[in-house]
């Protein structure tokens, strides 16, 4: 039997609502990334170029601190969604807080995203560059609908 895990980063629990059907769709383990400071309000502003999120993803070395240094060993699964909402075209640097401490060697990890918006495309190249050890697959800009049937053809 297959072992499957969906991790996600949802800062206003759009990604989260797909994280949860994602992984219902293929009986998922789930496992949020959570950062040690939760986002407020005004650390989201994107059109503040002050604002914790602007100053952070203009950071490519920037990695927020996790609230717990306990992450899953990916390993144990035979794929592993990774999940999280489109800021700045890529992935939130908090993902790459988790993704860093994990092993991925070999990992068949498939990305998902949401967003109001942007396209999953430029955050699928940047992931690939930062962890090329790991077996990427094609992700998914997810819309509302269509995670269950995606999730399900993902892990085929």
């Amino acid at each position: 039997m297959s072992r499957y895990l969906t991790v996600f980063f949802s800062a206003g629990g759009t990604t989260a609502r797909a994280a949860r059907a994602v992984a219902g769709a293929v009986d998922a383990d789930l496992f949020e990334i959570r950062p040690a400071v939760s986002y407020t309000a005004a650390d989201l502003n994107w059109n503040n170029p002050a604002s914790r999120t602007s100053v952070e993803m203009n950071d490519e070395a920037c990695r927020p601190e996790l609230a717990s240094a306990e992450v899953p060993d990916l390993t144990e699964y035979d794929a592993v969604f990774v999940g999280f909402p489109i800021w700045w075209y890529v992935e939130p640097r908090i993902v790459d807080s988790f993704l860093d401490r994990c092993s991925l060697e070999g990992v068949k990890l498939i990305p998902f995203a949401t967003s109001g918006g942007s396209g999953i495309s430029q955050a699928e190249s940047r992931l690939r560059a930062l962890y090329p050890q790991a077996d990427w697959r094609g992700g998914r800009l997810i819309k509302r609908g269509g995670e269950a049937a995606w999730a399900a053809e993902a892990v085929k």
